[in-house]
């Protein structure tokens, strides 16, 4: 084959290399605009999984890259004249060009042609190619040209930044926080070589305007760098290698996605690759990464299907079927990264003491657990860990054991929770007329049995016409209060669990079949009127609700209050009221479900007016020292809907009249809605508003594991985590939680001690038997 790699990057270089390598009678060329062993950059950083599959392909190539590399454990961050680190992080770096010049000479070495200090104009440039790489970086013109094929989605972030260099040796990765009269700037710092570092200087653009360094020339821009960072440099200067760029040298990141990677152009196959198929930000290093990623995967591919020309089709679809999930997984991590440093000087910075905001800040791309920093770190974890504890009322001896962060208990008006896991209330389906049975006795005893700190039944509907289903529990007359009143009493009888409900109104959801009959799918009989924010059927063929008049929200108004005060009666501990996923409250503040033009649609305020309305009529009537929690949709996954920032407006109007905590779940509200599920997807939501709007808020969504809910509490994501499925699927959870992870202080039910031994040392066994994944 005759492959031409348009672009002297990591991804184009590695490429030629390995195909030369493994497939030699390939004519391959390398086509860069640069002159030879000249580029420019700084240092980049690996992984040890990148540089695995290095040894394994070319164990030259990366005993030389090996040889270069500065490896260093440590992190420390500078933050508000404190000085913390950590260890066992396992970096490496190396300069740019250095990397580059070894892959220069490995090529050279295989018999790779590099053809330097030319433009490349397209891929006509090409014509006798087999198959072209498009390997030219963020602005690539391959991908340009081909962009009705390649649909790219690029977003510039809000963020600025400067990549510049230091000749002071960094002997950790060092993160550097300083608070000027304007704002937050960070600087991310780590050595590559024997003598620099590289020194990114990023903060926000109102920031960056604020200090007038859009006006700025780059020594100067340097200069103010300087200045800011003058104690962490110790005299050393900034040095940039970007005097070939006119005017800033300040950058916006392109986050890069391409709908589709490859296309044949009536003459060769044409790839994407590297920085021209896709981007992550540096904030998880792993530009390079991915690139180097790509490269091996596309010779893999080729060695798997075919070399020849008639396997190129097949080798190209199967590449990005591989590469685009693992890209996707990148990206996910550099977007939660990234987003954390977007925001950092306006969510973190001034609310977090030191010992929480490193924690954020080592956590911030969910890839790294609680577990996971106890293997790299127990003893800088334990630390943080008792550090915590004692903040949260705990006061462990100097020698004795520390409650893990999801172990500790949390208090909030006049309740207070022996750990911060709760049950969800999820819809059980089983009630006949709202009315609770056996079910849900044993259900809710076994979960509260089970050592949730907080229960919630489903659910509870404040009106028979309020109901989702049939099926669903309710809390309007007082044979329900009768039953409700067996399953608080055994609670708090028989358990340390607390006790909540969660009252609501299904709305235009309401009066369909049972989950397993045909879920959102309206009754065939026995069905009731809906009413909403407006006249809008939740699917085409539901059934069409009335637009709610003054009177009807009067009605239901009263109805809210009398289950509040039916609820108050019973003993709840706590009481949540619904306003989210598209139940009637959650019609109304969302624009794509309230079309009203009256007083109660439009604007935020209008949009929540009504739900505050019955907010406001049930803390009137719920005991002062009681909680009221709210659960909001924070994302209605679906252009013209709520984001996460009306949610936070939303939070700030329901805690200013007077809510706990805000239960922070997602979507539902639209059956078109488009969701982005991943690890610990809707924690964000929680995040944002807790640390933005300052008040407690629950987690909820692929909450599964005490690994979870340890990073999630201890990095301040949110005060409590509510576990949906997994208690169904495991009543005893907690218990169960608490021994895979070895805290032998949560209680067990005196009747099941016998059992705890046993189920420890099976836990034990089995851990023994598990292969080490050592050879």
């Amino acid at each position: 084959m005759r492959i031409v790699c348009i672009g002297g990057g990591p991804a184009g270089l590695y490429f030629a290399l390995l195909m030369k390598k493994q497939h030699p009678s390939h004519q391959v060329t390398v086509v860069e605009r640069n002159r030879p062993f000249d580029t420019f950059g700084w240092g980049v950083v690996f992984s040890d999984a990148t540089m695995q599959s290095m040894r394994q392909w070319d164990p030259a190539t990366a005993e030389t890259i090996e040889d270069a590399f500065n490896h260093w454990d440590d992190i420390e961050l500078v933050f508000k004249g404190r000085k913390i680190r950590t260890t066992g992080h396992g970096f490496v770096g190396i300069g740019r060009k250095k990397m580059l010049n070894i892959l220069q000479e490995r090529c050279i070495e295989l018999g790779v042609e590099l053809v330097f200090e030319t433009d490349v104009q397209g891929d006509q440039d090409f014509p006798e190619a087999d198959l072209i790489i498009s390997s030219d970086g963020v602005n690539s013109r391959i991908r340009h040209k081909y962009a009705d094929i390649f649909k790219p989605d690029m977003v510039m972030r809000p963020n600025r930044y400067i990549w510049l260099g230091t000749d002071k040796r960094f002997d950790a990765f060092t993160f550097d926080f300083q608070r000027t009269e304007h704002g937050w700037f960070q600087a991310h710092i780590y050595r590559f070589d024997d003598n620099t570092s590289t020194f990114i200087v990023e903060t926000t653009d109102e920031v960056f305007k604020a200090h007038g360094i859009d006006e700025m020339d780059q020594d100067q821009s340097i200069a103010f760098c300087e200045k800011l960072f003058a104690e962490t440099l110790e005299g050393h200067k900034l040095m940039t290698n970007a005097r070939h760029l006119r005017g800033s040298a300040w950058l916006n990141f392109g986050r890069l996605i391409c709908d589709k990677w490859s296309h044949f152009n009536g003459q060769s196959h044409v790839v994407l690759m590297g920085d021209s198929a896709h981007t992550a930000h540096f904030a998880i290093g792993s530009g390079t990464k991915l690139a180097i990623d790509d490269a091996i995967e596309l010779t893999r591919q080729f060695d798997l299907i075919g070399h020849d020309k008639a396997s190129i089709p097949a080798v190209l679809e199967a590449y990005e079927e591989v590469r685009r999930v693992d890209v996707a997984r990148i990206q996910n991590a550099a977007r939660n990264a990234m987003e954390w440093f977007e925001v950092v000087g306006t969510r973190y910075a001034d609310t977090l003491e030191p010992e929480q905001f490193m924690y954020s800040m080592l956590t911030r791309s969910q890839r790294i657990s609680h577990e996971n920093l106890r293997l790299r770190d127990k003893h800088w974890l334990e630390g943080f860990e008792r550090w915590f504890a004692e903040r949260a009322g705990v006061s462990p001896a100097p020698n004795g054991s520390v409650p893990p962060p999801m172990f500790t208990p949390f208090s909030i008006r006049g309740l207070t929770l022996k750990n911060r896991i709760v049950m969800s209330p999820m819809a059980m389906y089983s009630a006949t007329d709202g009315l609770p049975d056996d079910f849900h006795l044993v259900h809710i005893g076994a979960r509260a049995m089970g050592g949730a700190a907080l229960v919630f039944p489903e659910m509870t509907c404040v009106s028979p016409d309020a109901r989702i289903t049939p099926g669903c529990l309710g809390l309007w007359n007082d044979e329900q209060a009768k039953a409700f009143k067996r399953m608080v009493d055994f609670v708090h009888q028989q358990t340390p669990a607390k006790i909540g409900i969660q009252i609501g109104h299904a709305g235009r959801k309401g009066a369909t079949k049972v989950a397993w009959e045909g879920i959102d799918q309206p009754v065939t009989s026995g069905g009731w009127p809906l009413i909403s924010a407006s006249a809008l059927p939740y699917l085409k063929h539901s059934d069409m609700p009335r637009a709610m008049t003054r009177e009807d929200m009067d009605r239901v108004l009263a109805d809210f209050v009398s289950a509040t005060e039916r609820a108050r009666d019973l003993g709840f501990d706590i009481l949540e009221l619904h306003a989210a996923h598209g139940y009637l409250l959650s019609s109304f503040l969302s624009p794509l479900t309230n079309l009203r033009d009256d007083e109660y649609g439009g604007n935020h305020e209008n949009r929540a007016r009504y739900p505050l309305e019955v907010f406001r009529a049930i803390r009137a009537v719920w005991p002062e020292d009681k909680p009221i929690s709210v659960r909001l949709s924070t994302h209605d996954w679906y252009e013209g809907g709520n984001t996460p920032e009306d949610a936070a407006i939303f939070a700030r109007m329901f805690k200013d009249a007077g809510a706990d905590m805000i239960d922070c779940s997602s979507g539902q509200v639209v059956k078109e809605e488009q969701p982005v599920y991943g690890r610990l997807f809707q924690t964000p939501f929680s995040d944002k508003i807790r640390n933005e709007i300052q008040v407690p808020t629950i987690a909820v969504g692929a909450i599964s594991e005490a690994d979870h809910a340890n990073s999630i509490i201890a990095a301040g994501r949110a005060d409590l985590c509510a576990v949906a499925r997994p208690h169904l699927a495991d009543p005893s959870f907690v218990m169960h939680e608490a021994a895979k992870i070895g805290y032998a202080e949560q209680a067990w039910p005196k009747q099941y001690h016998s059992a705890r031994a046993q189920y420890v040392n099976n836990l034990a066994r089995a851990a023994a038997a598990a292969p080490t994944g050592k050879a």
